[in-house]
């Protein structure tokens, strides 16, 4: 497999990527500060993703940081000097501009992940773990605040999310794993490994397929059960009348492996 390596043009290298056939690996580059997020690591990451999202050739990708963190948070002394207090928009505009994607995101968590650092491995669509990681939601402790924790009703049950949220301490990799934050934990030196393994596996299958299936996942952690079969049936639609619903059946039958166009 070729791989490649190079930084955004954006904040002296603050965003570090590498592809791997069609996985994109991004790793925030703060490593001294623990991959705090200032202005300039949001930016880049916006960037990024944005990137990743506008490539055809790219289907997956993978988060994760350089040194012994992959995110500590917000950058709390560009905080203080700033006297923040209600963070702007943009602070939530993470995974790309429009703070959402189309294409799945794995989280390869190799070390702390506290509170915005635990919100970018919320954010992404599945999360693997270091078998010393330690998640925490710790903006009790800075008189700070979680809103964009809400959505985890729909991924922990209550008292997990209310224990994450009034206490502010970090739970360790085992324990992520229990609750169901995380799909797996592996010793730290598999890590990247194992999620570039992950998003080579669905960067194999139909380009359109994943798609539909992320925005299935999501549509029903938000409305009822009988408007998400509905919706799904609209967004399956694309993908049944797809030259890629062809070419899969097609495949098969000639015993080779499917060539997608994702259209």
């Amino acid at each position: 497999m070729t791989v490649t390596a190079e930084a955004t043009s954006v904040a002296e290298q603050l965003v570090l990527t590498e592809r791997h056939g069609h996985v994109l690996v991004v790793r925030m580059n703060r490593p001294r500060q623990r991959n705090a997020l200032n202005f300039a690591l949001r930016q880049a990451l916006r960037n990024a993703f944005d990137e990743f999202e506008a490539d055809p050739e790219l289907r997956c990708a993978v988060l994760t940081g350089e040194g012994a963190a992959f995110c500590a948070g917000g950058d709390l002394k560009e905080m203080a000097a700033g006297n923040l207090s209600i963070p702007a928009e943009e602070w939530g505009l993470l995974l790309g501009s429009k703070g959402r994607l189309v294409k799945p995101v794995i989280a390869a968590v190799n070390g702390f992940a506290l509170a915005g650092g635990f919100r970018l491995a919320q954010d992404c669509d599945l999360c693997l773990a270091a078998d010393h990681a330690t998640f925490g939601i710790t903006e009790v402790k800075r008189g700070r605040g979680a809103p964009w924790a809400a959505p985890l009703i729909s991924m922990l049950p209550k008292r997990i999310m209310m224990e994450l949220l009034l206490t502010g301490e970090p739970v360790s990799a085992a324990r992520a794993y229990e609750v169901g934050l995380v799909n797996a934990v592996v010793p730290a030196e598999e890590l990247l490994a194992a999620a570039i393994a992950m998003a080579t596996t669905i960067a194999t299958n139909a380009p359109l397929s994943v798609q539909a299936a992320k925005q299935t996942v999501e549509l029903s952690t938000e409305v009822g059960r009988s408007q998400a079969v509905q919706s799904a049936d609209w967004l399956y639609e694309r993908v049944y009348t797809s030259e890629d619903a062809q070419e899969g059946p097609r495949a098969f039958a000639e015993k080779r492996d499917p060539v997608w166009s994702g259209r």
